[in-house]
């Protein structure tokens, strides 16, 4: 996905979460391990949330057990960075456009097992 398509695939995204009563914290929080699209907090919880968005084909099948990993150790630095008390959780954004119409689904807490 071109560079363009994911910043306006991220935009939709917080519009999207901000309907739900997410507050934006940051987003695309660099680290050396990878990137973070979206740090949000909605009832005293952190959600660090990456968005997989595509069409004719599902974009959930993106989000890999490496890629969980990489976020998790993102997830961290940002943590180290920017410590909080607040508890937190990996949430995966999923946006499947198709046509005229456009589906999000949020999976909250992907890493729980």
């Amino acid at each position: 996905m071109s560079r363009s398509k994911g910043v306006q695939a991220e935009s939709e995204a917080c519009a999207y979460l901000e309907r739900l009563g997410f507050e934006i914290v940051e987003r695309n929080f660099f680290a050396r391990y990878g990137e973070i699209d979206i740090v949000a907090r909605r009832a005293n919880l952190l959600h660090f949330i990456e968005v997989k968005s595509g069409a004719g084909f599902d974009p959930i099948f993106n989000i890999t057990p490496s890629k969980i990993e990489k976020l998790q150790k993102a997830l961290r630095l940002y943590l180290a960075k920017h410590p909080s008390k607040l508890p937190y959780c990996l949430d995966a954004l999923i946006i499947r456009y198709g046509g005229e119409r456009t589906e999000f689904e949020l999976l909250e807490n992907i890493t729980q097992g």
